[in-house]
């Protein structure tokens, strides 16, 4: 079976994570800078085979967009073009972010090791996978 991709977009890097070719286990891939994500994920494409790729979108607590929408936007029109064999999907980020971070809190890794910053992005990035896996199939 085929892989599914998420990316956590964000303007100075971005996180990616994939599942297994079961598609039952979410796993943080890697964190890239944001200019180079259209790219890493094309060699990502390339030489793995994915199914499709799962952006989150930067929305309000109301539903409204935020101010890095339309970069996210902007990046999935590039993103279609340069993976035209995958589908692409969108999924609401709310609280990716704030989870991620409570998730590095709980570790038990120190204070140092938490500072990196690519860290977050690439656990963002996870629980969005984990989340469109399990609203797909219906787990909870």
């Amino acid at each position: 079976m085929p892989r599914i991709l998420a990316i956590d977009h964000g303007s100075k890097r971005t996180g990616l994570a994939v599942t297994d070719t079961a598609q039952i286990i979410a796993s943080a891939l890697d964190t890239v800078p944001t200019e180079e994500a259209i790219d890493y994920v094309k060699r990502y494409v390339a030489k793995e085979d994915v199914e499709g790729i799962v952006v989150g979108m930067p929305l309000n607590l109301d539903g409204r967009p935020t101010d890095a929408t339309p970069g996210v936007l902007t990046f999935l029109e590039h993103l279609k073009r340069a993976c035209p064999k995958q589908w692409v999907e969108t999924m609401d980020e709310r609280f990716t972010s704030s989870m991620a971070q409570q998730t590095l809190n709980m570790s038990g890794k120190g204070r140092m090791a938490r500072r990196e910053k690519g860290q977050l992005d690439r656990i963002s990035a996870t629980i969005l996978l984990q989340g469109f896996m399990e609203r797909r199939t219906g787990r909870k």
